[in-house]
C-alpha cells in the first residue's frame, strides 16, 4: 500500500497530516518516529483516497473507519508488531486534532491495540560482545583506514558499554564528554537529555579516536563526534551508517549479518541485569520514560531461566 504524494492530494485529511507533521518537528520527536508516523498517515490518505474520490474529513473518522484500515494493512501481512505501531500513530495523529479543535473526539482511542508478543532480539552473551568488540582493532597492513577502525571500535564499545540507542550514538558531538567523571550527555527520545557513565574501555576508545580525530583537516571545526567524508566534506555519521558498520563487522568477525546495535543495547540491560543490578536504575541508565518497559527484561530474564530448569534439572 503505497502513501499518495502528499502534494497532490488537497483534502482536508492530507492537509491535517502535513500539520501534524510540522508539529512532530516542533516537538522535536526522533526522526524515526516521525517518518513512520507519517508514512503510516499517508497510507491512511491513500487507502481512503481511491481514484475519483475524495478523502473523508477527520471529523468523518470512527473506530470503524480505524479498524477498516487496520483490516486492510493486515490482510496485505502486516503483523502484530507493525499494526500497533500503526494504531499508535493514528492515536497520536487524532489527539492532535483533538488539541487543536478540529475534532471533538479521538477515534483510535476506542480500538484496542493487538497483543504483542515480548520478545527481544536475539543477544550475545556477555563473552560473545567482549569477544566481538575486542576484535575490531587496526591490522597492520590489513586495514586501508586505521582511522576508520579507531572511530568503529569507539562505536561498538558505547553501544554495549553505554547502551545507546543507535539514533543517540550518532547525536553525540565531542562536547558532550566529561572524561573527567566519565560521563556523557545523551539526548534521548523526545530530545530528553540524561548522564549516562561509560567505561575505562570505552575511555581509551575515545582517547585514540579524538587523537586520530585531531589529525582530520578540518575536524576540529566541527562538533558531531562520529564524522565521515561525503562528497568531500565532514559530516555526521547517520543511525544508519552506524548500522551498517555493526553488521559488516559482526559478519566478518562472528559470521552473523543480522546483529543491530539495538541487540548490543539490549544486552547491555540483560548483561546488567543479571549481575544483579537495580531495576530502577537500568530504567535511568536506558532513559526508559516507564519502568514497564524495562521490566520486559526481568519477564524475559525469567522466562529463559525456566526453560533452561525444565529441559536440565532432573526434577522438572
Amino acid at each position: 500500500m503505497q502513501p499518495a504524494p502528499p502534494e497532490r492530494d488537497g483534502s482536508e485529511l492530507a492537509a491535517a497530516v502535513e500539520r501534524f507533521a510540522g508539529a512532530l518537528r516542533r516537538r522535536n520527536v526522533s526522526e524515526h518516529t516521525a517518518r513512520g508516523y507519517l508514512l503510516d498517515l499517508r497510507q491512511l490518505v491513500s487507502y481512503f483516497s481511491p481514484p475519483g474520490e475524495a478523502a473523508p474529513t477527520p471529523a468523518a473518522f470512527g473506530p470503524l473507519e480505524i479498524r477498516e484500515f487496520l483490516g486492510e494493512c493486515h490482510s496485505r501481512g502486516c503483523g502484530r508488531t507493525t499494526l500497533a505501531r500503526k494504531l499508535a500513530a493514528l492515536r497520536a495523529f487524532f489527539r492532535f486534532l483533538v488539541d487543536e479543535g478540529t475534532i471533538e473526539s479521538n477515534p483510535a482511542r476506542l480500538v484496542s491495540a493487538p497483543k504483542t508478543p515480548k520478545t527481544l532480539p536475539n543477544i550475545p552473551t556477555a563473552e560473545e560482545a567482549n569477544s566481538l568488540i575486542d576484535q575490531v582493532v587496526y591490522q597492520d597492513g590489513r586495514d586501508r583506514f586505521p582511522d576508520k577502525v579507531v572511530r568503529d571500535r569507539l562505536i561498538f564499545e558505547l553501544l554495549y558499554g553505554s547502551g545507546l540507542r543507535v539514533g543517540e550514538l550518532a547525536g553525540l558531538d565531542v562536547g558532550d564528554f566529561d572524561r573527567a567523571e566519565r560521563w556523557v550527555r545523551v539526548r534521548g527520545k523526545g530530545r530528553k537529555e540524561r548522564q549516562v557513565p561509560y567505561g575505562g574501555k570505552a575511555d581509551q576508545a575515545l582517547g585514540s579516536y579524538l587523537e586520530l580525530r585531531r589529525a582530520i583537516p578540518g575536524a576540529e571545526a566541527e562538533s558531531p563526534l562520529l564524522l565521515h567524508r561525503w562528497g568531500g566534506k565532514l559530516r555526521r555519521l547517520t543511525a544508519r551508517s552506524i548500522e551498517n558498520i555493526v553488521r559488516r563487522y559482526a559478519l566478518a568477525l562472528s559470521g552473523d549479518p543480522k546483529l543491530h546495535p539495538h541487540a548490543l543495547r539490549h544486552a547491555f540491560a540483560t548483561h546488567l541485569l543479571g549481575d544483579g543490578a537495580d531495576l530502577r536504575a537500568i530504567q535511568e541508565l536506558l532513559g526508559h520514560a516507564d519502568l514497564s518497559t524495562t521490566q520486559k527484561y526481568t519477564q524475559l530474564s525469567l522466562e529463559a531461566l525456566m526453560k533452561v530448569y525444565d529441559k536440565a534439572h532432573p526434577k522438572a
